[in-house]
């Protein structure tokens, strides 16, 4: 695609990225077939190749409006469109210096700049978001249907997590949702990682990833938090760990772009490089395990919901499935699996009409094969598809665990 950027643009800190991403698009709308937004819409500029467009006109000169950044808004970051894409467009890249443009000549309203700044205040703070949580339980029955959703009303006990105790060592990020939401999540990842002889190990200083912030366009607090992950988890590095795990796929997702984020950075680059490099996914250190000498023994019948950060941004798609088929799972086949359940980090309280139909569609594909159970990697989706109140929704770790036979230590913990 040609363009030329305004003098205003090319001074940007990343102006000669948005340029060369920009020139990579060949404007052929492969993108808007797998495009979730553009489907339920229907309309060009809510799809990638029209929000190319937009971010295209104001990079070149042209004022941005409150319709602008609406359709950039709706946009989901899903990142199904680099899948498709047949020309390797970094559209995710684009769009967060589109939206950070776009954010500082239009104003939101009053309303709109509370909800962010309290999402940002609140989801990054685990005590916070703890405490909060607890108080909407507690109110739960009186609450709107809408936020009723939203607040689980039970949350399975984390259990016992054992020490580390073996020389093969991994950094576990404790998260800043999922230890509330689902703090069961990461003890059954220590759990399954000691069976094959790994020890976790966690940085206490280490925070939220930083995502949130970033996607919220707070970007320089975002990397803020990435330089404090970094500081956190480099004392382990030096000390032999072997990779940092995420049993979140957002949070992996946004740790594994550090290097690029962070690379102009003269103080963090190289440490965000390596970061990047170590980070990983929990499937993708239990896919090189002996997974077969654990000997799970199940009949339970599974849809799992890959999430878009996993399949779409970490390239795993197939990764967890393979691993839960070779631990003798049963897979339900889900239609359009590639789609979007409308989570996408705040998405499903920024866009709440949208987020629901997305994640309406995603659950009928998901259960039409009439599964027990739904697994996921991510705590975003997790809750959001839980939060229908429909099949019952897991982390597909504590299923393992679960069928290892810890149910009892679960028991014993709080």
């Amino acid at each position: 695609m040609q363009t030329r950027l305004s003098d205003q643009a090319r001074a940007l800190a990343r102006g000669a990225e948005a340029e060369k991403v920009l020139r990579s698009c060949v404007h052929c709308g492969f993108c808007n077939a797998t495009c979730p937004t553009y489907q339920l819409l229907g309309d060009e500029l809510d799809g990638p190749r029209g929000r190319i467009y937009l971010i295209k006109q104001v990079l070149e000169g042209q004022a941005p409006t409150e319709r602008t950044r609406e359709h950039l808004d709706r946009c989901l970051t899903c990142r199904n469109c680099e899948t498709t894409c047949p020309s390797g467009v970094q559209y995710h890249n684009l769009l967060d210096i589109g939206r950070a443009v776009v954010e500082e000549a239009v104003p939101r309203s009053h309303g709109e700049r509370a909800l962010r700044g309290a999402l940002r205040a609140v989801l990054p703070t685990p005590a916070l978001f703890h405490t909060l949580l607890k108080t909407g339980q507690a109110l739960r029955p009186l609450l709107p249907q809408a936020l009723k959703n939203k607040v689980p009303g039970q949350v399975a006990p984390a259990g016992i997590r054992p020490a580390p105790r073996f020389a093969r060592r991994v950094i576990l990020l404790e998260g800043c949702v999922q230890p509330t939401l689902s703090p069961n999540t990461n003890n059954a990842t220590a759990r399954v990682l000691d069976r094959l002889g790994i020890s976790c190990v966690t940085a206490k200083e280490a925070g939220c990833c930083g995502a949130v912030d970033y996607h919220l366009n707070a970007q320089e607090k975002g990397l803020q938090r990435a330089r404090r992950n970094i500081d956190a988890w480099w004392p382990h590095v030096s000390a032999g760990a072997e990779a940092i795990v995420l049993t979140a796929s957002g949070c992996g997702a946004f740790v594994k772009d550090y290097g690029h984020l962070l690379a102009d950075d003269p103080a963090y680059a190289g440490k965000a490089k390596r970061i990047s490099e170590l980070a990983c996914d929990l499937v993708e250190v239990m896919a090189k395990t002996e997974l077969e000498a654990l000997g799970i023994a199940t009949n339970l019948k599974l849809a799992f919901h890959c999430p878009c950060t996993l399949q779409h941004a970490q390239r795993l798609g197939g990764a967890v499935e393979g691993v839960l088929t070779r631990l003798g799972f049963h897979l339900t086949a889900v239609p359009d699996a590639h789609l979007c359940c409308g989570s996408a980090g705040t998405y499903a309280i920024t866009q709440p009409e949208l987020s629901r139909q997305l994640r309406d569609n995603k659950l009928n594909a998901l259960e039409s094969g009439a599964p027990q159970v739904i697994a996921t990697a991510n705590i975003g989706c997790q809750s959001h598809l839980g939060g229908a109140g429909r099949t019952p929704v897991r982390h597909w770790i504590e299923i393992v665990d679960e069928a290892l036979g810890n149910p009892a230590q679960r028991a014993t913990g709080s």
